[in-house]
């Protein structure tokens, strides 16, 4: 009972518009009664963002080659995962999935690319895309395309891409265990810069990659401090070939409880399901009771992901508007 109490407690502090504190949230990670956190998590996605729920899809624009050594990533060059490598998609084919998505009412179309940072003469090509989408849908725009300084990114905003995506992965603490070529405060400056020029910015994380529970309450703490308002919640799908591949897989209750934690620490953000979702398909509907109101449809980067039409009525069965 006293546990109960002090979950409703935090939730109606939340739900007043005051912030949980780190100690606050650890105390809520610990808490033994997790169906009580889970269903207090989902009210506080229904008191600060109500029922819309945001859909995005994505295409690999383009993929392999990427001189990174992120431990989880099977386009690294330095792994081999046999990824299919490209270096743009053509026209045409990106044209085609865009419209396919607007067809079923997908909110949001992003262009994802592999590499530290996308050249200037790829994000020209990328931007001419954009522009072309645009006439045909009504979606927006984002993209996903490393390290980009503030100059790239202001082309990006000008050809209609309004949101920047940059995932720091993990806590800053524990980044530099999983990649070593570029660091959190790297993504941050990008992160930055993006939100300099007035776009949205897009950033979460993976979980499942060997960090603690506290670990990932500060990865959405330091999402909180940047002000970040759609946060992906990638789980490690290991990859044949790379560091991670014998990863363990984590426990329902472990992916429940970080998406009701990553709520209570940002109540009013688009929690989003991404990569992994294969993974958890048999809870999904528990973890939108627990805070999801978001998700990337369709298939993944280089994993198989969702059926659009599939993730479309379930949101919909659920109470969700679109």
């Amino acid at each position: 009972m006293k546990r109960a109490m002090k979950i409703n407690e935090l939730k109606e502090k939340v739900i007043r518009g005051e912030s949980v504190s780190f100690e606050e949230a650890v105390l809520l990670s610990n808490t033994e009664d997790k169906p009580s956190l889970y269903k207090a998590a989902g009210e506080i996605r229904d008191q600060k963002c109500g029922k819309h729920f945001d859909t995005c899809s994505i295409v690999n624009a383009r993929s392999g080659r990427c001189s990174e050594n992120c431990k989880w990533c099977s386009q690294s060059v330095l792994f081999k995962t046999h990824v299919e490598e490209y270096d743009l998609i053509d026209e045409k084919t990106c044209l085609e999935l865009a419209l396919k998505n607007a067809e079923y009412g997908v909110d949001k179309f992003s262009f994802v690319t592999s590499g530290r940072a996308l050249s200037d003469r790829n994000i020209d090509k990328l931007c001419e895309y954009a522009l072309k989408i645009q006439r045909h849908t009504p979606m927006h725009l984002c993209a996903s395309m490393g390290l980009l300084n503030k100059q790239q990114l202001l082309r990006l905003k000008e050809a209609g891409i309004h949101r920047y995506h940059c995932n720091l992965e993990t806590s800053p603490d524990y980044f530099s265990r999983l990649c070593t070529t570029h660091t959190t405060a790297d993504k941050i400056e990008t992160i930055k810069a993006a939100q300099e020029v007035g776009m949205e910015v897009c950033s979460g994380g993976i979980i499942g990659m060997g960090e603690t529970m506290t670990e990932r309450i500060r990865l959405a703490f330091t999402l909180r401090e940047l002000g970040i308002k759609s946060i992906p919640v990638n789980v490690l799908n290991p990859i044949p070939g790379t560091p991670l591949e014998n990863a363990k897989p984590l426990k329902d209750e472990e992916v429940l409880t970080t998406v009701a934690l990553f709520r209570f620490i940002n109540p009013d953000a688009y929690l989003r399901f991404a990569g992994g979702r294969l993974l958890i398909q048999h809870i999904e509907e528990e973890a939108i009771k627990a805070g999801i109101n978001a998700a990337i449809v369709g298939d993944m980067l280089t994993t198989l992901g969702s059926k659009v039409l599939e993730d479309m009525n379930k949101i919909k069965n659920m109470g969700f508007h679109l």
